[in-house]
């Protein structure tokens, strides 16, 4: 019997992951983490049974305790109850599913511990890569990617240890407004944004596949988790989201994995990883789909992208700047206090503004996002 804990399990992968485990039932969850959603995570707790629950906002804790009071669950809460839930004794994987750089200190937490990772936070990686992969080295854990992309590229890279990558191909779908021009967004509302073509992820990573700052986000990820040049990435929009990324070696042949966009088959991946396990689902058809296609990025117009790979051309703290202040503008941009377009302006004017920082620990990462934060509060905010 595995026994995972999940940091998001009232989310689009938390969620998912636990269908994992309903099919699968060799799965224990043995604790589990979410911000404020007490009522699924409520349900959730009654249906698995986890020992150990955090909710980071300290007074839906409060409520959630109350509400389990007959079942035998700790409920914990703040970034203290999320580091206890990422060291808990019986775990053997932490699931990271939250969203932002929230995810960090858990991450590392949970390494020092000895647990296995399955990474679905990117923010981790693109904020502190230099310190995790490191770390994950010096502890002898595994970091197995859950994003779809990474997890694409991690399989086309079984059986090839030694041989040596000349190109990571890692795919985008374009997101809704692919073909569009830049004076076509101006007027783009959250609903718009929010219907991406393929697949079905919570409301900020769909912004950001809008933007294509989650591609850039990817390839920032990519570096780090493969160990390759930024030069060595290269991004290919791929309308249909069959071909979920590939790598080409030395000689020149591509590996590649396709499938259904389902974001189960990542997660089950790893869970289980080196394993395969039967899942329930659609298959891939090819005689149905007729044609694939391939198209250089429009960086012109989603400057998201353009604006990762200068950020970890940069380096230090600079990714840091990139995704707060995405994190910020996306957060704005929901909530209907700016405009579309206004998201990478934001990115870049930070990009500028806040001071830079070679080498950064892990407090100086931290620091560096609450500038962003105070920045964008101060002068774009007022």
């Amino acid at each position: 019997m595995k026994k995972i804990a999940i940091l998001g399990s009232t989310g689009s992968i938390g969620t998912q992951t636990l269908d994992i485990v309903r099919e699968q039932k060799d799965i224990e969850v043995v604790a589990v983490a979410a911000g404020s959603n007490i009522a699924l995570l409520e349900k959730q707790i009654r249906e698995f049974a986890p020992k150990l629950a955090c909710v980071y906002d300290e007074e839906k804790a409060v409520e959630l305790r109350i509400k389990t009071a007959d079942l035998p669950v700790k409920i914990v809460s703040g970034m203290e109850g999320l580091l206890e839930v990422s060291v808990f004794p019986e775990s053997e994987i932490l699931v990271t599913a939250i969203v932002g750089m929230l995810g960090i200190r858990p991450t590392v937490a949970a390494i020092q511990a000895g647990k296995k990772i399955a990474l679905a936070n990117k923010e981790t990686l693109v904020t502190a890569g230099h310190l995790i992969m490191p770390m994950a080295k010096e502890y002898g854990v595994p970091i197995l990617p859950v994003d779809s992309e990474h997890s694409a590229i991690f399989q086309s890279l079984q059986g090839n240890e030694g041989n040596k990558i000349s190109k990571i191909l890692l795919t985008a779908s374009g997101g809704p407004f692919r073909g569009r021009k830049r004076e076509e967004l101006e007027q783009i509302q959250v609903e718009d944004a929010l219907k991406h073509p393929n697949w079905s992820m919570g409301r900020k990573i769909t912004i950001d596949s809008s933007t294509l700052v989650n591609k850039g986000l990817e390839v920032m990820e990519a570096k780090w988790l493969f160990g390759v040049e930024l030069e060595q990435i290269q991004v290919v929009v791929h309308p249909q989201s069959v071909i979920h990324s590939a790598v080409e070696y030395e000689d020149g042949a591509v590996i590649a994995q396709l499938g259904t966009p389902d974001m189960r088959l990542p997660i089950q991946y790893a869970l289980y990883y080196p394993k395969r396990m039967p899942m329930s689902g659609e298959r891939l058809d090819l005689f149905s789909l007729g044609s694939l296609t391939f198209e250089q990025p429009d960086t012109e117009t989603f400057r998201g992208l353009a604006l990762a790979y200068e950020a970890m051309k940069q380096g230090g703290n600079v990714p840091t700047i990139y995704n707060a202040a995405n994190e910020r503008a996306v957060a704005l941009f929901l909530a209907g206090k700016i405009g579309y377009l206004k998201i990478t302006e934001i990115i870049e004017t930070c990009m500028e503004q806040i001071v830079h920082r070679e080498n950064p620990s892990l407090e100086e990462i931290l620091e560096t996002e609450t500038l962003v934060y105070e920045y964008i509060e101060r002068f774009i905010c007022k």
